[in-house]
């Protein structure tokens, strides 16, 4: 009597990776559409196309610049100087509430409409859903940075012009310079502004509400702002997510200095790690066989 034998299938670890690599991709084109389905995310980008246009055209228009804010006086004399304006209040309060459109949702949602289980019957597993959402979260806080950025310094320099900008130390800057300069000010906004998609995502997690996922970085950028503007806590401002914002003014300077920068890129990756790691472990964690 012959007996069968059968050995067991061995699964290469690569092909194991492999697999995983496409499941996440696969959830990140999913969560890709559904993104641009959305009304308010395709109204936001808008936004950030058309506003710097209109602001641009009424400060341009004004009589009295507002001296009292950085770059306020110069908005006459140079394009360079619409765009640090625009970047000033920009950094601080629109930013963090666009990104939060869709960070602060993009995880309450699926328990407002209880679809949770649907979405993981789809062979995807909860950290390939967690990572694609995550990436989808950052990727519209990059378009956000880039349409604003590109739409403030091209109607400045449009409607404005491209003459030389007055650094922060009374320096003049050349209009070749001061397009780079202007630019990477821009860009320095980028890693606070992914620890607050984090600090939403983190809210959007922990709270399953849409709502205060989408409030809630905004009212931590202003605690946050007011705690900065305290006296006596040098040490910890450096810490608080809101300080990284004003690292671009190391760039304006006679003597340039990238400390404030490379400690702002820690510091918001610090913020980053924390957020999405909590998040993580609470959702992995998370009863939603319900739904």
């Amino acid at each position: 009597m012959t007996v069968a034998t059968t050995e067991p299938t061995i699964t290469a670890p690569d092909t194991i990776v492999r697999a995983g690599a496409a499941g996440t991709w696969t959830a990140f084109s999913v969560e890709l559409r559904k993104l641009a389905a959305q009304r308010r995310a395709r109204f936001a980008l808008l936004g950030c196309f058309i506003t710097p246009i209109i602001v641009t055209i009424v400060l341009n228009g004004q009589q009295r610049p507002p001296k009292d804010t950085l770059y306020g006086r110069h908005i006459h004399e140079s394009g360079f100087a619409v765009a640090l304006f625009v970047l000033t209040f920009a950094s601080q309060w629109v930013l963090p509430f666009l990104t939060a459109l869709v960070a602060g949702d993009i995880f309450a949602t699926e328990d407002h409409l209880g679809t949770w289980k649907t979405l993981l019957t789809r062979s995807v597993s909860r950290t390939q859903v967690f990572a694609a959402k995550c990436l989808t979260a950052a990727l519209f806080a990059i378009a956000v940075l880039v349409v604003l950025a590109t739409s403030t310094i091209v109607s400045g320099v449009v409607l404005v012009g491209r003459q030389d900008l007055v650094g922060l130390t009374g320096q003049l800057i050349s209009a070749r310079t001061a397009l780079a300069l202007v630019a990477a000010s821009w860009a320095t906004v980028l890693a606070p502004l992914l620890a607050f998609t984090a600090i939403a995502v983190l809210l959007s997690v922990l709270t399953r509400n849409p709502a205060i996922g989408v409030v809630g970085p905004i009212m931590i950028c202003l605690a946050t702002q007011l705690l900065g503007w305290l006296g006596g806590i040098d040490a910890e401002r450096r810490l608080l997510p809101t300080t990284p914002l004003d690292a671009w003014h190391g760039l304006l300077t006679q003597h340039r200095y990238y400390d404030l920068i490379t400690q702002g890129v820690l510091v918001s990756g610090g913020w980053i790690a924390i957020c999405v790691g909590v998040a993580y472990v609470v959702l992995r964690r998370r009863d939603i066989t319900g739904g």
